[in-house]
């Protein structure tokens, strides 16, 4: 039985692996360059790698591709977001951002890309953001700056969760091969491949256009379900306010219904104390009678007629 690794080589994660040069990457067969995507999925993906992120992280990240996703997509812009896909550029290692973004490629809903090749794409990434939380300060700060600089990448930029600081980096020039800062302008560090601002606000990332901000899907929920709701309350009110309504002209209907019940009553008993001749159709005149006005005039001529006549007549 062969002796166990010893500890600090059992922990240790897959190695990265190094992509074939652009030639070697032509000359394998599709299978052969699917095994070896899966090897780099798999390397970058080891546990012993991504174990120390954490939910933070991981929110972080899922939210920024979220955000991006629903305003190009809103807005008709053609840009390709990605979260933690490897990055596979000629005989460089192998590395899988936490956010990138690609200018004038589509994204389609069901994307069967492993990994962004490089040789295969015929271009490399314009934008990338990497999420720093507890994981290899250094790597994220010193190391990529460099290196996405010499990769060509157009922007690069840290969101440093632990200590809520955003930094952030660009190439000026289509030859240039270091980055240089940028300047964030009132809080704001815009970034020319977005078209966005990028903004630190209540301990989170937040993406501004202009004076608006990206919201992400359950944000979007939230207010849809808020303004449903509201929808469902005015809807509510409104509904108490007709039956409200509805019950107070039933209410005023059934006061005139009295009132004319009444004043037919006092009518045919003025006209019976004055001894004055009611025939049937003097009767059905008065009852059918829906004008209280009329009523009103046929009662107080009760009192002055000498006649059935002159109570009735026009």
């Amino acid at each position: 039985m062969a002796d166990p690794l010893p500890h600090s080589a059992a922990a240790s994660p897959a190695p990265i692996p190094v992509a074939p040069s652009e030639a070697e990457w032509r000359a394998m067969s599709l299978d052969e360059r699917e095994r070896f995507l899966i090897t780099v999925n798999d390397a970058l993906g080891d546990p012993l790698r991504v174990m120390t992120e954490g939910r933070p992280h991981k929110r972080a990240k899922a939210r920024v591709v979220d955000m991006l996703g629903l305003h190009f997509k809103a807005m008709g812009r053609v840009i390709y977001v990605a979260e933690e896909m490897a990055a596979v550029y000629p005989g460089e290692p192998t590395f899988s951002p936490d956010v990138l973004a690609v200018l004038d490629v589509e994204q389609p809903e069901d994307d069967r890309r492993m990994a962004w090749v490089v040789v295969d794409e015929g271009r490399g990434l314009d934008f990338v953001l990497e999420v720093l939380h507890r994981g290899d300060r250094k790597k994220d700060l010193v190391d990529n700056v460099e290196r996405y600089a010499s990769l060509g990448i157009a922007e690069y930029f840290i969101y440093d969760w632990g200590k809520q600081q955003l930094h952030g980096y660009r190439l000026e020039g289509s030859d240039a091969t270091r980055y240089q800062r940028i300047v964030p302008q009132a809080g704001r560090y815009h970034s020319r491949v977005l078209d966005l601002d990028l903004v630190l606000q209540g301990g989170s990332l937040r993406f501004y256009q202009g004076m608006g901000e990206l919201i992400g899907s359950e944000e979007l929920i939230d207010r849809l379900t808020g303004m449903v709701e509201s929808l469902e309350s005015k809807a509510e009110q409104a509904e108490a306010k007709a039956a409200q309504a509805q019950s107070e002209a039933a209410q005023a209907q059934s006061k005139v219904e009295d009132a004319l019940a009444s004043s037919r009553e006092n009518v045919l008993a003025f006209l019976a104390a004055r001894q004055f001749a009611i025939d049937d159709e003097i009767r059905a005149q008065v009852l059918e009678c829906d004008d209280l006005v009329l009523l009103a005039r046929w009662l107080a001529r009760t009192l002055s007629a000498t006649s059935t006549r002159e109570v009735f007549e026009p």
